[in-house]
């Protein structure tokens, strides 16, 4: 048997079913768990981009204060995330795509509540070189987004990175294309929101 032609086939398609099923019973039994986390990395990112972090960054703490801060809301045909302190909503984590240098690049970037400030942002997917343009999910990159007064600015150009005059963002040394993406889609995608409510 084992010298017949057949053998060897036979004995891979018998073992990558095997493997097949084990996979899928950890995949299985282990949905809820990775459901948990990814959800839990995205709140954590939302309260990032508010500054509301926890100080103890448990995934269960991020839960609580998430459920206790953050309501999720339809603004126009955009879904948003709301802060909510004293009942109150004060700011917006509004979701912002597009293309990157090796792929799409997508994440949310936070207002204050009268759209005149962009106070934060984070990105949830990118695959940017690691080292260079992945640099952009670093907190020194990212916390350059704080504070950033979008009053009076009428041509969408909110976010201006260096070395243009005016720059209020430094751009990631050795990656000048991922850098300019995340200006881009920055830009575009706030101006179009912002343009559904009325504010340029």
């Amino acid at each position: 048997m084992k010298n017949s032609f057949f053998y060897p086939i036979i004995y891979m398609v018998v073992i990558t079913i095997v493997f097949i099923a084990v996979l899928a019973s950890f995949n299985h039994i282990l949905a809820d768990t990775i459901a948990f986390n990814q959800e839990s990395e995205l709140r954590q990112k939302i309260l990032y981009i508010f500054d509301v972090l926890p100080e103890n960054e448990d995934a269960h703490e991020i839960k609580k204060v998430f459920d206790e801060k953050i309501k999720q809301k339809q603004i126009g045909d955009t879904t948003v995330y709301a802060l909510i302190e004293n009942n109150t909503e004060t700011a917006y984590a509004v979701p912002v795509n597009g293309p990157g240098l090796w792929g799409t690049i997508s994440g949310y970037v936070g207002l204050n509540k009268d759209f005149s400030k962009i106070i934060g942002i984070e990105f949830v997917t990118q695959s940017e070189t690691p080292g260079l343009g992945g640099r952009i999910s670093e907190y020194d990159y990212k916390n350059q987004f704080r504070n950033i007064s979008i009053q009076g600015v009428t041509d969408g150009n909110y976010i201006i990175s260096s070395p243009k005059e005016g720059s209020n963002v430094d751009a990631i040394t050795g990656a000048t294309l991922t850098s300019a993406a995340v200006v881009k889609l920055v830009n575009e995608d706030l101006y179009n929101f912002l343009e559904t409510q009325g504010v340029k």
